[in-house]
């Protein structure tokens, strides 16, 4: 199982984005998909960025679930306070691991835009917080 998880700025430009499998049922976290899915991946996930802002003025909520389907693949959404996107394509849908794994993506780009040396559309480098993502891919997914 694959995913592709990528954050959205305020902008609509790509912020960070990482492709990774599952650790879960002796996964290796090696992304399995296709080299054409490979291509495909940002342009589903940014496609599906009128969906979240049409939604994000009729919902309280943050956490948006599943907002789109392509093909076998679902696209979850998290909106912040801060109008940051964070869209994940995966394959199953397990509505609570997701959640809590964006919540905690949440807590981990709030300390990262704490730092004085990143600003708010800026894409995020750190290989610190690409460890830490990658962390809470094996925790959750």
């Amino acid at each position: 199982m694959s995913f592709y998880l990528a954050i959205i700025g305020t902008k609509d430009n790509a912020v960070y984005d990482l492709e990774f499998g599952t650790f879960r049922q002796g996964g290796d976290g090696t992304s399995k998909f296709s080299a054409d899915m490979k291509q495909l991946c940002p342009f589903i996930v940014h496609s599906s960025l009128d969906i979240v802002e049409e939604m994000q003025w009729n919902t309280n909520v943050m956490h948006l679930k599943v907002i789109d389907k392509f093909y076998n693949y679902l696209i979850s959404a998290y909106m912040t306070a801060g109008n940051m996107k964070f869209l994940l394509l995966h394959e199953t849908r397990a509505d609570d691991v997701v959640r809590q794994f964006f919540v905690d993506l949440y807590d981990l780009y709030v300390k990262t835009l704490m730092s004085p040396f990143y600003s708010v559309d800026q894409p995020i480098t750190s290989p610190v917080f690409d460890q830490r993502v990658k962390m809470l891919a094996k925790k959750y997914l």
